[in-house]
């Protein structure tokens, strides 16, 4: 995988894309952020922190102030890859984020996307 393009892709300019996927199937942005605060332990202020700053994915992940620690829970294939097989840690954390949204995207609640 080419990451490194990735890892210095701005947050900001992906954020509204997972909106709009989510909006598109009757989802919600407040259910995106919950996803985002879910995962990386920022809230509504640090998320809008990073936004503002063009942030890119290796700084928005390096700042999170924590990982979930359920993310190993997070299985299945995004992007053509077992996102749990994926070596790289910051792809991961990316690739964990595209599932979520995507699971969110394809109905299933958010009780089931959160691993509660």
């Amino acid at each position: 995988m080419g990451n490194t393009r990735v890892f210095k892709m701005p947050f900001a300019s992906v954020y509204p894309m997972y909106i709009q996927k989510a909006e598109k199937k009757g989802r919600t942005k407040k259910e995106v952020d919950d996803i985002i605060f879910w995962l990386t332990g920022f809230n509504q202020h640090s998320l809008q922190q990073q936004i503002d700053n063009k942030s890119d994915f290796e700084t928005f992940f390096n700042c999170a102030p924590q990982i979930n620690p359920n993310v190993s829970k997070i299985t299945g294939v995004i992007c053509g890859y077992r996102v749990e097989e994926i070596e790289d840690e910051l792809m991961r954390k990316i690739r964990y984020l595209d599932k979520l949204v995507d699971e969110l995207a394809k109905g299933k609640t958010m009780e089931k996307i959160l691993r509660k």
